[in-house]
């Protein structure tokens, strides 16, 4: 039970007793009490007066002073202003530490019998993936956890963006300046040869661009006309008349492709309950369009394009079908969205894409509900910031990004670095540092992004994350591997014990309770705001008060057995939160360091 309810019961009960009146416990008014006053948690007690017909104060005291007289786990109280100021007994935080201990699962929240999709990742099979890619799959996966952890049923899904304009661009390049070159024949993981092949497209289409305007043609019209576009379009229109030549070269390529994401998103630990790809589900799109002309929500223009006008709703006309017959991003988004809340029965869709498609996911949520689904109210676009860097934004197609499969080895080697010169490994085994190094530098890599809040945008810097000080993953490792060092010393020492004991807390151990204490509402505060950040940063609290705590405390030094085991218990749960908290996230903690 959560402080704030144990107090509305308790104050139920007092203006019962005091006033023979029945309130529904849960309409009473409770917060944490302010820091300028002395107390735990204050209780409102304006909406009283009505009932005690009496002023603020008169019935502050009154219902504290009954609380202090029959409820032990209420210490003292003081009354302003209609405010009244509850301090908790130290016989009701040993009463909530016995409780948050023997609960396995604290933190957890109950069922909600809700089933939530969450998309995130959707790459591109023309690139392999980048730092901006890598932030996208630790929020969609962090946040998939989260609300797994909110008692929700999550399915993770993703969609590949497998055809399309882009993608023929690299198939284009490949067939004019790579034919031949396979990722076995060149040692080029897959993902890597395709996107070498998006840049070359890029290069070749600037030096087009260049030509024409130097013949005259404005930048605008040099851009329509150069040849590489054009052809890449007519590829595209190919592809989707299921050309054999043009299909065998896109499955080529793309199972290049998918190798190369299968082994860096088993290097993020990253997977999926769904996967679709968008050469199966665009067509579903197209169905939709047609719909959407019979009930009158498109109109077709004498090009052929079919379009939705948005402009009664503040934006603007949104092309839904090109006049070739070929599909946009929208198009499969509609179609793709009917087919799951209908096929898994949703209760909400989370999409977890870039702020650069707010306008987007606007415009998706409007032509639904113009369609006629109500469900379209359930969609929600976790919109975050972009990843930068001290140079600037990523460009894909100019080839400057840093790449993700990069970006996680530099980790480990960072990570491996770092940990050899602090000399504490000497008693682990090769196999065993190498685990360790990988889940050092995946923690300081997950840690840096989530800990962020998603809407805002982020400068990415790997060497701050892979600081053991300060607010970073390999912090939090390191003071979860200590407690576990602490409590194998203990072991050694003292044996195997059953660490239960009514000790009365200190007040530094109060303040651990606390916190602890919390943990479940910022589960449901993090998942209300869709933000593992708050997650991140509560162990991050967590963890500098136990350090903090440790700094002050000789744990393994107390000769009294009951304090003793009293705070190897309480140490031992933190642990524990610290390994649910970061759970959350996608964190191992690991047990030395």
């Amino acid at each position: 039970m959560t402080p704030e309810k144990f107090i509305q019961n308790k104050a139920a009960e007092a203006i019962k007793a005091l006033y023979g009146a029945d309130v529904q416990a849960d309409t009473l008014q409770v917060a944490v009490t302010r820091k300028e006053f002395e107390g735990d948690y204050t209780l409102v007690t304006f909406p009283l007066l009505k009932i005690t017909h009496s002023a603020p104060d008169a019935t502050g005291n009154a219902i504290g002073q009954w609380l202090v007289d029959n409820v032990p786990e209420i210490a003292a109280f003081n009354s302003v202003k209609g405010f009244l100021n509850l301090s908790f007994s130290a016989v009701y935080w040993d009463e909530t530490f016995a409780e948050i201990a023997a609960d396995e699962a604290f933190g957890q929240l109950a069922p909600t019998g809700k089933r939530i999709m969450v998309e995130f990742s959707s790459p591109n099979t023309n690139k392999p993936l980048h730092l901006g890619h890598i932030r996208n799959n630790l929020l969609g996966d962090s946040v998939s956890r989260l609300l797994k952890a909110c008692g929700n049923e999550v399915i993770k899904s993703t969609i590949v963006n497998d055809r399309g304009v882009h993608i023929c661009k690299s198939m284009l390049a490949w067939q004019k300046e790579f034919q031949g070159k396979t990722p076995e024949s060149t040692g080029i993981k897959g993902d890597h040869l395709v996107g070498d092949c998006y840049v070359a497209f890029d290069k070749m289409y600037k030096a087009e661009v260049k030509q024409l305007m130097e013949q005259g043609m404005t930048e605008d019209e040099a851009k329509k006309a150069a040849p590489s576009l054009k052809e890449a379009h007519e590829m595209l229109v190919k592809w989707e008349k299921e050309d054999p030549e043009v299909r065998a070269l896109w499955s080529m390529m793309n199972g290049w492709v998918y190798a190369g994401f299968d082994e860096t998103y088993a290097a993020l630990g990253i997977t999926f309950d769904q996967v679709d790809h968008e050469s199966e589900t665009y067509l579903l799109g197209k169905e939709l369009v047609q719909k959407g002309l019979d009930e009158g929500v498109f109109v077709r223009e004498a090009d052929g394009s079919v379009w939705c006008d948005l402009t009664a709703d503040g934006l603007d006309r949104k092309l839904v079908l090109r006049g070739d017959g070929t599909s946009v991003y929208i198009t499969q988004d509609l179609g793709t969205a009917e087919r799951r809340f209908a096929k898994y029965d949703l209760d909400s869709h989370v999409y977890v894409v870039g702020n650069e498609q707010d306008y987007h996911f606007q415009v998706l949520k409007l032509i639904l509900k113009k369609l006629g689904f109500d469900w379209a109210d359930q969609i929600y676009h976790l919109s975050y910031g972009m990843v930068e860097l001290p140079e600037g934004k990523m460009k894909s197609r100019e080839g400057t990004v840093v790449d993700a499969d990069d970006l996680i080895q530099s980790m480990y080697e960072e990570a491996k670095k770092t940990s050899e010169e602090s000399g504490k490994l000497a008693d682990l085994s090769e196999e065993e540092k190498d685990k360790l190094y990988h889940m050092i530098g995946l923690g300081a890599l997950k840690y840096f992004i989530i800990k962020v809040d998603p809407k805002k945008t982020m400068l990415f810097n790997p060497k701050e994350s892979i600081d053991f000080n300060g607010n970073t993953g390999p912090f939090i490792q390191y003071t979860h591997a200590r407690i576990c060092s602490i409590l194998r010393k203990a072991t050694v020492a003292f044996g195997p014990a059953d660490i239960t004991t009514d000790l009365v807390p200190s007040a530094k151990e109060i303040r651990l309770i606390k916190l602890l204490g919390t943990f479940p509402a910022k589960v449901a505060e993090a998942g209300a705001a869709l933000s593992p950040a708050v997650i991140a940063n509560y162990a991050y609290d967590l963890a500098k008060e136990f350090n903090q705590y440790y700094h002050d405390t000789p744990i393994l030094r107390e000769e009294n057995q009951g304090i003793l085991k009293f705070r190897l218990e309480l140490i031992s749960v933190m642990a524990r939160t610290l390994r649910c908290a970061m759970g959350i996230l996608g964190i191992q903690l690991p047990d030395r360091m």
